[in-house]
């Protein structure tokens, strides 16, 4: 989630503004940059629960102890509720999930460095502490009452508002995780090409990083009950958006999209004022009646672009939405499939032509049945496994010919290997953790933070 906009910035009085800021976000080849996000839960090791925000082992002391390595605290109410180092931004989901946001950085060596530098202050932090870390799509664990609210205006407004709308809204903003990785375009065609394959394709990723099938300690029947979720937390804001794989699709369909998204908050002079269910269209028109009188500016536009949750979102740059939270290796492995499959152009040839002809039933189908399923779902006369080994080889040869090298001559084609190995067994991280639950960990969950907390 985002920190706090500095300014509300120029005001917006037309339409066409709108777009311009989204095509702003069009850049050379040679600009094309990475940046990888990835939420994990944050426990205290003696009793494997959620941290408070205050305590001697809670959220406050960890994001106090990471000042240490240079970060710098961004404060809400006399909070501190982020932390700052030039590009990157560590920052707190709404349950007290610790979020990395990284750098734009030019390649998979980069960002997996970025990720590794990250997860080792963590963990000299949280060792201090008694903290530890785990990396799943969703809380294992606990149950929604026991997650602890972290003190941010935004999560309030939200919490009031979610369950109007679906009925798992609450667990998105509590219990779970994810990881994603944004990318560039070079220019409005380039954005819906990419838009497209991307968003045909993340039952892939669903599929390959299905990692949440645990709920308050019980099999929960899903394989990425994270990924479920979003098909139950509010219909205006959630999904593939069937209107990207039409003719007219562009930056100015997208912002169509977004003013017909309600709203949840206008950020002024440091508080969050509750717009929720509010038009944007009635923002500009001066007719807010959470503001009346009063016009948005571009910082609230930037705000507004940040309440939708489709499965690829759009701002300045497009955002990789399907994959759960999860270990190390595959907190690298994702902007990896993704770069590989969009940054080649023969591999992202290769990839519009795998989903040439998938319908809107064929994309809600496999967004309905990948959750439950991940790789044993059957589509076209073939599994999602069959289908993600074609999609891991399309990836694999669009980082070959990146030709990105480091110091001891690997170019990123090694950082898929996680996922061809997931691909290769036809077993999910779920299936692997509940497997273990029925078996060595005898019916219970707690192993699970032991075994595999960063």
């Amino acid at each position: 989630m985002s920190a706090p906009p500095k300014s509300h910035g120029e005001p917006i009085t037309d339409k066409s503004q709108l777009v311009a800021y989204l095509e702003a976000g069009c850049k050379p080849l040679a600009d094309w940059r990475i940046g990888t996000e990835h939420e994990k839960f944050a426990f205290t090791w003696s009793d494997l629960r959620p941290l408070p925000y205050d305590g001697p082992s809670g959220i406050r002391a960890l994001l106090e102890g990471m000042q240490r390595f240079g970060w710098e605290p961004i404060i809400e109410n006399g909070n501190p509720i982020a932390l700052m180092k030039g590009r990157c931004n560590i920052t707190l989901e709404p349950g007290g999930q610790v979020e990395l946001s990284g750098a734009p950085v030019e390649a998979l060596h980069d960002t997996c460095a970025e990720v590794q530098r990250h997860l080792q202050q963590v963990k000299e932090v949280g060792g201090e502490l008694g903290i530890g870390m785990l990396g799943m799509g969703f809380q294992p664990k606990w149950s929604r009452a026991d997650s602890p609210w972290m003190p941010k205006g935004r999560y309030g407004i939200m919490r009031d508002y979610m369950p109007k709308k679906g009925n798992l809204g609450l667990d998105m903003m509590l219990r779970t995780c994810t990881v994603q990785t944004n990318l560039d375009f070079a220019s409005e065609a380039d954005m819906v090409r990419k838009m497209r394959v991307s968003m045909a394709l993340q039952p892939v990723a669903t599929a390959l990083f299905a990692d949440s099938p645990f709920i308050e300690g019980k099999p929960n029947g899903f394989m990425s009950y994270r990924s479920h979720i979003w098909t139950d937390t509010d219909p205006d804001r959630c999904g593939t958006l069937p209107f990207v794989f039409e003719e007219g699709m562009g930056f100015e369909r997208y912002v169509d999209y977004m003013l017909d998204v309600p709203m949840y908050f206008v950020y002024r002079d440091g508080a969050y004022i509750d717009a929720s269910g509010q038009s944007f269209r009635d923002f500009m028109a001066g007719k807010l009646p959470a503001l009346p009188g009063e016009i948005p500016g571009m910082g609230d536009w930037s705000d507004h672009l940040t309440t939708a949750f489709p499965e690829v979102r759009l701002k300045r740059y497009l955002e990789m939405r399907g994959a759960d939270g999860g270990p190390w290796d595959r907190l690298c492995a994702l902007p990896a499939l993704w770069v590989g499959l969009l940054y080649d152009s023969t591999a992202l040839d290769a990839a519009a032509d795998l989903i040439k002809g998938w319908t809107q039933t064929d994309h809600d189908y496999l967004r309905r049945e990948v959750p439950r399923q991940a790789l044993h779902t059957p589509f076209k006369g073939r599994t999602m496994r069959e289908l993600a080994l074609e999609v891991l080889g399309i990836a694999r040869g669009g980082l070959s010919r990146r030709a990105r090298f480091d110091k001891v001559g690997d170019d990123e084609t090694h950082f898929l290997a996680i996922l061809q190995e997931i691909a290769d067994s036809g077993l999910c991280p779920a299936e692997q953790k509940l497997a273990l639950y029925h078996g060595r960990w005898q019916g219970s969950v707690d192993p699970v933070f032991r075994e595999f907390a960063y």
